[in-house]
């Protein structure tokens, strides 16, 4: 099977720009020598992650991930070890060479079929969004964005469509293009009784692209006749409804500018906020705004404020969204849009410059949080005040901090005319979930790697590649008694005779996971970067003295 050229693994890595390809997913601040972010691969509130622009290499000191540019787009993107380097040689306009064969090869079926699909949604997005604009069946869906102040341009930013009322259309138009009634069938397109019938008929349609500018889904809605007001694409392996946010490919450049986001309830929000020039809008798709989001979100934001309904089930949004952007660190407010009103009824029926004030009217988490707790329980009495309070409690519990904690209690005190100490206790004496941990998120123990002078060698090695050539002339892997430095001896030499000097090859070579780990932890050590030819050169000393001794 044919597999992609060492050469143009070493021309990704050479052209590959460690600070633009995690910049992507991590926003960076440099400190000393290094850049530092929030890790993305778990929840932290300090930045423990760590990117060395010179050597292309990340390190986690909190979770400890950690590798080059090739392995952080795999864990990113959830790809496999050539797709990752696929994605990469495109972002840097490298042509990608196959040893076996100068066709591309997918590494599985699966990768394969994905690629279809995702060829097929684009296609109907745009067959769709042709529609809307050039047929007169689709009149009326395209005067009801103007009815709601959406412009051509901004309806064709968002590639808004329309799909035709005759439910057999899409099947006929897409067999016609070659695609099989098998592979329609899985598409989600089609209603499962019957792959002819289309599951989207009659409807404005919202096409879902992610931050690649893939079409991965679909929502769709009613304007005329019975029926839900909304249909959303099921879930598949393209879309995951908690995983993704709508329009959040066209939001990112401000979010990354502003450092804030939008969180609306619904397409047409969205799509209002930026026609009245907020593009720094998203919103959930079909769900609650769920942790994975707001971690999407907390890569490039350092704010996010939540754009929902003033009802009853849009109150009830704000507050779970609160909790959701405080457990994974993400500050948060909430924009006090007076009436029954939401940013798609203020740009139309007040234009763009009053939906632009309106959200500038917002209120921190936790106020908010203390006037719905005053809304809903009576705190003139004893029994409302204790309500009160302890409606507060998960907000206490999503603070990782004693002193925020400490003083929260001492603002819930102060808000509901009660004692502090009694807020304490009531919250001392509370059942928390986290004082117990499911046995299985217990960390795996693992054996210990202990450092000793062969190892050092050989990590300075790791860490400064260019002075294997010096090792090798010298010593062998029969020269090293301890095993695990024999292992990691022979790692380099298989690289150094392959012509690999990226680092994701060589800690994948690495067999035994313990010192796998180890070497990706030291090689984020400064210990190996200071006059590193004397390291090396010492090094050697020592371990012919050794052999000679012996």
């Amino acid at each position: 099977m044919s597999r992609i050229a060492e050469s143009t693994i070493q021309a990704v890595n050479d052209r590959a720009e460690a600070l633009v390809v995690v910049g992507e997913y991590v926003r960076l601040e440099k400190k000393g020598g290094r850049y530092w972010g929030l890790c993305p691969f778990h929840n932290e509130k300090t930045p423990s992650f760590s990117v060395e622009p010179d050597r292309k290499f990340y390190y986690c000191f909190g979770c400890g991930k950690g590798g080059g540019l090739i392995s952080f787009v795999q864990e990113m993107e959830k790809l496999s070890f050539p797709e990752a380097v696929e994605h990469l040689a495109a972002r840097f306009g490298i042509e990608v060479s196959y040893e076996g064969g100068d066709a591309p090869v997918k590494s599985d079926a699966a990768a394969e079929k994905r690629d279809r699909m995702l060829e097929l949604y684009d296609r109907v997005a745009g067959s769709l969004h042709h529609i809307l604009f050039n047929t007169a069946s689709a009149a009326f869906a395209l005067e009801y964005l103007h009815s709601r102040s959406i412009s051509d341009e901004t309806a064709a930013a968002f590639k808004l469509g329309y799909a035709p009322a005759d439910r057999f259309w899409l099947n006929g138009f897409l067999s016609k293009k070659g695609y099989s009634a098998e592979f329609l069938a899985e598409s989600g397109l089609f209603a499962k009784q019957n792959v002819r019938y289309a599951f989207f008929a009659d409807r404005l349609i919202f096409p879902i692209v992610d931050r690649r500018c893939r079409t991965v889904a679909f929502g769709g809605r009613i304007l005329r006749g019975d029926g839900p007001k909304y249909l959303n694409s099921s879930e598949s392996d393209l879309f995951k409804k908690g995983e993704n946010l709508f329009a959040l490919n066209l939001a990112l450049p401000s979010i990354r500018k502003t450092k804030k986001a939008y969180i609306c309830e619904g397409y047409m929000d969205v799509i209002s906020l930026h026609q009245a020039g907020v593009t720094n809008a998203v919103a959930p798709l079909g769900t609650a705004f769920t942790e994975s989001q707001a971690r999407l979100l907390l890569r490039w934001a350092e704010r996010v404020f939540l754009v929902f309904d003033s009802d009853d089930a849009g109150k009830a949004a704000a507050e779970k969204g609160i909790m959701t952007c405080r457990k994974v660190g993400l500050p948060c407010s909430v924009v006090a849009i007076a009436g029954d009103k939401d940013p798609a009824d203020i740009l139309k029926h007040s234009g763009p410059e009053a939906l632009q004030k309106a959200i500038e009217c917002y209120i921190n988490d936790f106020d908010y949080l203390v006037e719905r707790a005053r809304a809903r329980f009576d705190v003139e009495d004893s029994e409302g005040k204790a309500k009160a309070a302890a409606f507060m409690f998960p907000f206490l519990e999503t603070l990782d901090s004693e002193v925020s904690r400490d003083a929260c209690v001492g603002a819930i005190a102060d808000a509901f005319g009660v004692d502090r100490n009694a807020v304490a206790s009531d919250y001392a004496g509370r059942s928390d979930p986290r004082r117990t941990r499911p046995a299985e998120e217990a960390v795996r123990v693992r054996t210990a790697v202990k450092m000793n002078d062969e190892l050092f060698l050989l990590l300075a090695v790791v860490v400064n590649r260019g002075l294997y050539r010096k090792l090798r002339s010298v010593l062998s892997p029969e020269d090293v008694d301890d095993p695990r430095a024999k292992e990691l001896f022979v790692v380099l030499e298989e690289c150094f005779r392959n012509e690999s000097e990226d680092l994701d090859s060589l800690f994948a070579a690495i067999s035994d996971e313990d010192l796998r780990s180890f070497v990706v932890e030291q090689s984020a050590s400064d210990a190996f970067t200071i006059n590193p030819e004397r390291l090396v050169a010492d090094g050697i000393v020592r371990l012919k003295q050794r052999t000679t001794c012996s």
